[in-house]
């Protein structure tokens, strides 16, 4: 049965539960995941948080959804990519900045799309987001920008993102600081008004606060 109101787990966490899952359960690369429905009751969650989380996990390749027969685990490792890019970073060591400034692209880029989609405005996520920023707990800087880059629903771009943050020395590293909490909020809020260019502008500032 549907919830009648958005779950305030953020994705990431009913993500996080369901990589617990696969691996208490050691699900293996070709195996079937439970059904969303299964999943919904013993994740404590709306099957609508659910589907989202799903959707995240296939975006980077981690599951595929065959119609008709389910959910299976997939593995992202089976793409050259990873090694080419690392073997690229390696041998140019000046490269990292460039990275980095890549990942802006994709991140900048995921802020705007999520301003201008109607359907990505309306996700339980924003207010998920601000209200953990909002919060006097703990929240991560990797898992913020995460969120965004999932709703944003590029698949390309996020690939691309999640393979270039393995290897750009976690530039994202650890909680958001008290100076930078009311500039991710101005960001949500800009994102959920529709106001691209202003989300745009206050994750600019975000990332000039985080990259030094």
């Amino acid at each position: 049965m549907e919830e009648t109101k958005p779950s305030r787990k953020m994705f990431l966490e009913i993500v996080q539960e369901l990589r617990t899952l696969i691996r208490n359960e050691n699900i293996r690369t070709g195996e079937k995941l439970p059904s969303e429905r299964v999943l919904a009751e013993r994740l404590g969650a709306g099957r609508s948080t659910i589907r989202e989380a799903l959707r995240s996990l296939e975006l980077l390749g981690l599951i595929e959804t065959r119609r008709g027969e389910g959910t299976f685990l997939s593995d992202y490792r089976q793409h050259q990519l990873v090694d080419v890019l690392a073997a690229f970073i390696m041998q140019e060591p000046k490269s990292l900045e460039d990275v980095r400034l890549t990942m802006q692209i994709h991140e900048k880029d995921a802020v705007q799309r999520a301003a201008a989609g109607p359907e990505i405005r309306e996700l339980p996520l924003w207010d998920s987001l601000e209200a953990a920023v909002s919060s006097d707990r703990p929240v991560r800087r990797e898992d913020i920008i995460r969120e965004i880059l999932v709703a944003a629903g590029n698949r390309l771009s996020l690939k691309i993102w999640y393979l270039l943050n393995a290897y750009a020395k976690t530039p994202y590293e650890g909680d958001a600081e008290p100076p930078e909490r009311p500039v991710i909020r101005e960001m949500i809020l800009a994102i959920k008004n529709g106001n691209s260019a202003a989300a745009a502008d206050a994750y600019t500032r975000w990332a000039g606060m985080v990259h030094g």
